[in-house]
């Protein structure tokens, strides 16, 4: 039985339900998705996990269509998303992705993509949700300053903080973060991440993540492998299962033994 997302029309939807998705790839006709079918309710965040090229991002890929299912059905609200026009469905749901793309103009002008009408108060107002106020104040063009690739240089955390902010701008009722932290050293993480716990708080999140730690308040967390849902369930629960899950965290937090190593640098 294929499972609906289906929510309330409240200030928090739930996801998109995907019903036994067959997501066809039309350079060869392989199929990379099978018979996926989950749901979240409004306000949760459900994790995507898995090995690399698993499916994962091409799960993210089907709510704001970005591909169409071949077989199946993705819901916002109880409505396939192939019935919803293109902007309804970029005002419901919002994408941080890991590289951070701004173009090459103001920060002013980067931002108000997300909302035209927002004020300068507006735009502070993000900017300091997203932990970029202190960066702020040591720009001596402010909003105006242009960033891009040949504008300020942003550094990694700074770029994923100011697609943050936009994020928060736009004010979506969905978020999907596709390995958002994924390319940023700890400290920038950590901010990064503060900045996140803003846009997520009260929204229904799809959080595709590579580093486990991440992940491990999530409401339920997919393990994905070879385009199915291998297994389902909350961080605690997976670890108990000793499955795919567990092996991958094991995988990553499993300490090396602690004896000496010989180095040579020749």
């Amino acid at each position: 039985d294929g499972v609906h997302f289906a929510y309330p029309p409240a200030d928090k939807v739930s996801l998109a339900s995907l019903e036994e998705v067959a997501k066809l790839d039309q350079r060869g006709g392989v199929e990379v998705l099978h018979e996926v079918s989950f749901r979240a309710e409004p306000g949760q965040m459900v994790a995507l996990v898995g090995s690399s090229g698993a499916g994962k991002s091409t799960i993210a890929a089907l709510l704001p269509r970005l591909y169409d299912v071949d077989s199946g059905c993705v819901r916002l609200s109880g409505i396939d998303v192939r019935d919803l026009s293109f902007e309804s469905i970029r005002d419901t749901v919002g994408m941080v992705t890991q590289d951070g793309h701004l173009f090459h103009e103001s920060i002013r002008s980067n931002l108000i993509l997300a909302r035209p009408e927002a004020t300068d108060d507006d735009l502070a107002n993000v900017l300091r949700r997203a932990r970029l106020a202190d960066l702020m104040s040591t720009l001596p063009d402010g909003l105006d300053t242009v960033v891009g690739e040949r504008g300020y240089r942003l550094s990694g955390g700074e770029r994923q903080r100011l697609t943050i902010a936009r994020l928060l701008l736009a004010r979506p009722r969905v978020v999907i973060l596709d390995e958002a932290t994924a390319h940023l050293d700890s400290t920038s993480e950590a901010a990064v991440q503060a900045a996140l716990a803003e846009a997520l708080a009260g929204r229904t999140a799809l959080v595709i993540a590579h580093r486990l730690s991440t992940v491990r308040a999530a409401d339920f967390i997919l393990v994905v492998e070879q385009g199915c849902i291998v297994e389902r369930g909350t961080h605690d629960e997976l670890l108990a299962s000793s499955g795919r899950y567990e092996e991958l965290y094991r995988t990553q937090f499993e300490q090396a033994p602690d004896v000496a190593a010989a180095v040579t640098v020749s």
